[in-house]
């Protein structure tokens, strides 16, 4: 008997089914060669030839003389199966033994691993050589009951709905209380504007009196020290705090724990310091009974919350819509395959119904009119027109006879079809594409990655210049007073100058704070 041996070939520049059926025809007829399978979306051929005739570099070279890019795959444990399953029945250690020691006897296994713990049995098989019923029987012989490990067909871990819910949530809050607040300020800033020109011009309007007065009543103190605005501003700033940035905080706490600084750390250091240092400078007016009412920053974690907020929910929305498409796409797949066992002349001896997950390569599988094909095979007997706009987008039905290749997933339409598995499992079309599509989902883009990279220097990096702001303010008004009087105007005389010091340096650390953090970049 000739030795045979298999290699994988990784084949680029197939375009169709054409490109496929084109690769197998012209290889079958070489010298040597035993038989092949070409995978399109996998971009994968396996070939089994005779070593004494042939070598994996010429097989290469043949697909490359077709005008397809070819190279030989080295890790040849591509081709090995998969199977986890479910053991019932096993009361001690030595069933588990038994179970494994009969397993690896069996030809074609080639790893098994039994859990008494929690009753799963996990195999790796070589596909040529045995399949998952096999090794299922061989289990049920002993004298246990299996199932397959029921996969989760859904796809919800594919599911933005509730990060879409949770963002959303975060972004309205934020916006409804970051309304007013804007309001306020805008309006501040235009009677500043307007007192500063009306000092200037002593000659008022009365309509211009009138303005000045409703402005006043927003400086009007409730209490000493504090002024109607910044109460108003601090009642819209704590619900923002605490449910807009529910989610910042609890990302940035896990960010913390594991000694990485994200976007999430710098957004929750601003706003809580902006807020902190706004509450703590409020009470300190209040408590000295201040005449004019202190700068606070009240207006800026309601702003950073709703942009970025936002930023986050139009991000899942986007990611939802790729999951939504991945997530039908996985619903296209049979779920049941009817094996038949076939005697001389293709006379039909018996058929069962089994799960998709147990059909194994070579099995025929008949496929009725109106039904769905499980597996990607080979079509052995039976002429019926095919409904493939699924993979090809095709509308037209799509005429199939002996020999033609049929894709999983696909629908059959008027007759009914016997056909031989080529791909079953993880290497149908069907399962190649929703890995390709995940694979993409869960891969970042360079920039991506690169920008990632950075805001983990660039958080830290903002802390420490807003540490030194603090720190060079602070010398310079030790040093210099006279700089510091000249930038910080309208503060209370009646306080010592140190206090006055640590304000300004307070101010100006917050705004550098304040200002890098919904940076391009984080928000990109």
């Amino acid at each position: 008997s000739k030795t045979i041996s298999k290699c994988y070939v990784q084949v680029t520049g197939m375009t169709c089914a054409s490109c496929v059926a084109n690769i197998e025809r012209n290889l079958r007829r070489e010298d040597g060669i035993h038989s092949i399978l070409v995978a399109l979306m996998a971009g994968k051929a396996e070939v089994r030839y005779n070593p004494a005739v042939i070598h994996p570099a010429a097989i290469a070279e043949l697909i490359r003389e077709l005008g397809f890019g070819a190279s030989v795959m080295e890790n040849c444990g591509e081709g090995d199966g998969i199977l986890e399953l479910v053991v019932r029945g096993m009361t001690c250690a030595s069933c588990v033994h038994k179970i494994e020691s009969t397993l690896m006897k069996t030809k074609g296994v080639l790893y098994c691993s039994v859990a008494l713990a929690t009753n799963k049995a996990h195999i790796k098989y070589d596909p040529e050589a045995i399949g998952p019923r096999d090794v299922i029987q061989v289990i049920k012989d002993l004298g246990f009951t299996t199932s397959l490990v029921k996969k989760d067909r859904s796809a919800s871990h594919l599911d933005h709905k509730q990060e879409i819910r949770q963002w959303k949530r975060s972004f309205v809050v934020s916006l409804v209380f970051c309304i007013p607040v804007m309001g306020l300020m805008i309006y501040m800033m235009v009677m500043d504007s307007q007192l500063s020109d009306a000092h200037t011009h002593h000659n008022m309007s009365t309509e211009r009196m009138e303005a000045l007065h409703s402005s006043m009543v927003l400086e009007y103190q409730l209490l000493p020290g504090l002024s109607v605005m910044n109460f108003l501003s601090f009642l819209f700033c704590v619900p923002v705090q605490v449910f807009g940035g529910w989610h910042f905080y609890i990302q940035a706490s896990r960010a913390l724990r594991h000694n990485t600084a994200n976007m999430d750390v710098l957004v929750v250091l601003a706003t809580s310091i902006a807020f902190l240092y706004s509450f703590i400078i409020l009470l300190v007016a209040m408590a000295e009974r201040a005449k004019v009412n202190p700068v606070t920053f009240f207006d800026t974690p309601p702003m950073l919350f709703v942009f970025i907020s936002l930023g986050r929910w139009l991000e899942h929305v986007a990611k939802g819509k790729t999951s939504e498409a991945l997530a039908r796409l996985i619903s296209l797949q049979a779920t049941e395959a009817t094996i038949v066992t076939l005697g001389p002349d293709n006379v039909l001896l018996s058929e069962e119904q089994v799960d998709v997950e147990l059909v194994q390569r070579g099995d025929i599988v008949k496929v009725v009119p109106g039904g769905k094909f499980p597996v990607d095979g080979r079509v052995i007997e039976g002429h019926s027109m095919v409904d493939e706009s699924l993979i090809t987008g095709e509308a037209m039905p799509v005429t199939k006879k002996p020999g033609s290749s049929v894709i999983a997933g696909s629908i059959n339409q008027n007759g009914s079809l016997l056909i031989s598995a080529t791909h079953v499992g993880a290497d149908t079309t069907l399962s190649q594409i929703v890995k390709l599509v995940e694979e993409a989902q869960t891969s970042k883009a360079p920039i991506q990655q690169f920008a990632d990279k950075l805001s983990g220097y660039f958080v830290p990096f903002i802390v420490a210049v807003s540490v030194v702001t603090l720190l060079a303010w602070i010398i310079i008004g030790f040093v210099d007073f006279e700089i510091v009087e000249k930038y910080f105007l309208g503060y209370n005389k009646s306080i010592s100058a140190a206090e006055v010091i640590i304000r300004f340096a307070f101010q100006a650390s917050i705004t550098v704070l304040c200002i890098a953090c919904p940076c391009s970049l984080g928000l990109a």
